[in-house]
């Protein structure tokens, strides 16, 4: 076991499965010599060597296009896009190509590529930074969607993610790599794709979240608890495929549903959750389900950003209104 914060738990993961797994290479701006913007990488090409962790040009599109190639071709690509604001140059080829290779070939040839991307505000960094696109790639077949909110979940869903035969975006969020440490046991055992996690039971109220906005959930969840209202937290960690399943059970417990993400609110993720509540789980619902998210707007310069994010307060204010309004 290890302390370890989350961009170390991507390193470890990284370095893990490239010792474990030949084929495994990545790829990306600066993530050679330099280790990374954020040092995700850092001291890999001295280990793999230049032919494992290859520097490319500042050339999103192409660095997703490489990476389907290589991976039609049996390798197992990781490509590192530098923040996801940069990250919309690679959907006409996970769109058009890395999502549709296993579906064209009929099944002949797989993409098992990842790509990952720094994600989410909270650093202070310029526009294009500060980007959450999670519901752009979760609308598109064929594709993952992978989101950790902390070192141990990055470190395991990552080595599954690379050991998956198909296509996976995955998304960091910035604003964890270096907030808090956790034990991390590096023994190279993966976690589940496709499953919700339990971060906290309760009884009262269901609140779902992923990424770095977990933490609020877990904070507001404990100001709640001060209240004598008792919120259950689930970590969707994968959003596509949904694990619809956990979060249908645990409404049907509280009857009560509070959402809670970092991207605008307009079509963001959220959305779907909520109307698979309504679909599935509507009789069982004491109050309407609410959604707490970014705004609709370009997330802001630093002086109004953690405005934009959504604060504890906002959180607990939106479980206070689901239960007056039960």
């Amino acid at each position: 076991m290890a302390e370890l914060n989350l961009v170390e738990a991507v390193n470890a993961a990284l370095a893990t499965e490239m010792a474990r797994d030949e084929s495994v290479l990545l790829l990306g701006e600066d993530i050679g010599m330099n280790g990374g913007v954020f040092r995700a990488t850092n001291g890999l090409q001295a280990r793999f060597g230049r032919e494992r962790v290859l520097d490319t040009p500042l050339a999103e599109g192409g660095i997703a296009g490489v990476a389907v190639g290589m991976a039609a071709m049996g390798l197992k690509p990781v490509a590192e896009i530098q923040f996801t604001g940069f990250i919309y140059p690679t959907l006409d080829q996970m769109i058009n190509h890395a999502s549709r290779l296993r579906n064209r070939t009929r099944g002949r040839l797989t993409c098992p590529m990842v790509l990952r991307s720094p994600y989410g505000a909270g650093i202070h960094a310029p526009e294009h930074h500060s980007e959450s696109p999670e519901a752009l790639f979760a609308h598109v077949p064929g594709l993952r969607v992978v989101i950790p909110s902390s070192p141990a979940r990055a470190y395991g869903l990552l080595l599954a993610a690379m050991r998956d035969p198909d296509p996976v975006v995955f998304l960091e969020p910035t604003r964890l790599y270096r907030l808090f440490k956790q034990e991390v046991a590096d023994d190279g055992e993966a976690l589940p794709l496709d499953a919700c996690f339990l971060s906290r039971e309760g009884a009262d109220v269901t609140m779902v979240s992923w990424g770095a906005m977990v933490r609020e959930a877990e904070a507001a969840a404990d100001v709640l608890a001060e209240q004598g209202i008792d919120a259950e937290v689930i970590d969707v960690a994968t959003l596509k495929p949904l694990d619809s399943e956990t979060i249908l059970r645990s409404v049907e417990k509280t009857g009560r549903c509070v959402i809670v993400h970092e991207a605008t609110r307009m079509a963001g993720f959220g959305a779907e959750i909520a109307a698979e509540i309504a679909e599935r789980a509507l009789y069982s619902l004491q109050a309407p389900v609410k959604r707490v998210a970014g705004y609709d707007v370009v997330v802001p310069l630093y002086r109004l950003e953690r405005q934009f994010i959504p604060s504890v307060d906002r959180i607990v204010d939106a479980v206070r209104e689901v239960m007056e309004g039960s």
